[in-house]
């Protein structure tokens, strides 16, 4: 962490808390930002070239994985790579209700059909229980979430991909360098997608996404897809769309990938700091970390029972405490699926899971002193 974070850390006279302070990044790493923008503008390469293959070199070598494949949004990434895979029409994919709708929309644009599964209780991730009670002729995929930065339990959701031949899609744009028993998020998987929204991790200065995957054939097809479906200029070989991770955005992330890992090590000691004041808070839920899972902490989200979350959140804005909410609304109540004709009580663990979830700021450039004030005005409310 650079000088803003030292300071930062340094100061203990905290009185109010953003949930994502956006601009301390920049304050601390804007000059190789600012140097990469003048890179990219000083080359030409406005579309594709050599600063997306660097990044594409560099993010791949992170997780593990073969190939990445940048791409303009991480909604964009699941659309292309299930088109990859030739899933469309008639086709159906099984998805978690409780994540962000993107993983269902993604589903949705190739024609398919998203099959809404319910979430395990304690990790908030997919139940592969759920997945395996959902399989019919007609499932071509999994497309799991690694919610809130956390993975998925990939050994049982691989197997039942094997057992049932279907191809198993990590959506990992909460999930940047999030570690399953060793191994990375991105490389888990037959392919994995990235979004680098501004707030995620790994985040960009606009909207960016990616692939990631082991596969040859797959990561060529994505190449080609990407770009109007063309390998040579003006020569369309299949249906195509234009998807491509823009260069600026392509620099701003190979900066910021060097600061990743200690990006991520600070939101874990965060995290920490959390499970040890609110450990004993009854009234609460902390989350549940299998011994298997090495999560990145995207968000740090608290279960809030007995109905007290619209009086907690009074009492954290009282404080000038951020907050979010991940997500109020699941996906199988959105007005968008109504046609899958399931009823807003179809899936009481993510119902639950919306009234009562509470994300608390947890980003690297919050100073330890601003995450034990968040902590203590808890403590307080539920003393």
């Amino acid at each position: 962490m650079g000088e803003i974070a030292k300071k930062l850390e340094d100061s203990n006279c905290v009185d109010q808390v953003a949930y994502i302070p956006m601009s301390r990044c920049y304050e601390d790493i804007g000059a190789k930002l600012d140097a990469a923008y003048h890179h990219v503008m000083r080359s030409n390469a406005f579309i594709l070239g050599p600063m997306v293959e660097t990044f594409e070199k560099e993010f791949a070598a992170f997780c593990g994985a073969k190939h990445c494949i940048g791409v303009a949004n991480g909604l964009d990434a699941i659309t292309l790579c299930l088109k990859a895979w030739d899933i469309g029409e008639g086709d159906k994919v099984i998805c978690a209700t409780n994540s962000f709708v993107a993983t269902a929309l993604g589903v949705s644009n190739t024609g398919a059909t998203p099959v809404l599964v319910e979430a395990n209780e304690q990790t908030y991730n997919i139940d592969p229980q759920a997945i395996e009670a959902a399989i019919t002729p007609r499932t071509k995929a999994i497309a799991l979430t690694h919610l809130y930065g956390q993975c998925a339990d990939m050994d049982a959701i691989n197997a039942i991909g094997v057992k049932h031949n279907l191809k198993v899609l990590e959506d990992a744009a909460q999930a940047h360098g999030a570690e399953y028993k060793g191994k990375r998020a991105g490389n888990l998987g037959d392919a994995a997608t990235f979004s680098f929204y501004p707030t995620k991790n790994l985040g960009a200065y606009g909207d960016a996404g990616a692939v990631t995957t082991n596969d040859d054939q797959l990561a060529e097809k994505l190449r080609i897809l990407r770009n109007y479906g063309a390998r040579v200029k003006y020569h369309h070989d299949i249906l195509g769309m234009n998807s491509r991770l823009d260069p600026l955005q392509a620099g701003f992330l190979s900066v910021k990938l060097k600061h990743l890992e200690g990006w991520n090590e600070k939101r874990r000691a965060l995290a920490a700091i959390y499970h040890i004041m609110l450990g004993t808070c009854e009234g609460l839920v902390l989350p549940h970390v299998p011994d298997w899972a090495q999560p990145v902490w995207h968000v740090y989200s608290i279960r809030v029972l007995e109905g007290q979350r619209a009086a907690l959140i009074k009492h954290l804005e009282a404080h000038n405490i951020g907050y979010n909410i991940h997500y109020p609304v699941p996906i199988h109540a959105q007005e968008c699926y109504a046609d899958l004709g399931l009823s807003d009580q179809a899936f009481p663990i993510a119902s639950s899971q919306a009234d009562e979830l509470l994300s608390l700021p947890c980003d690297p450039y919050h100073s330890s002193a601003e995450i034990e004030y968040v902590a203590t005005k808890i403590k307080e409310f539920f003393s």
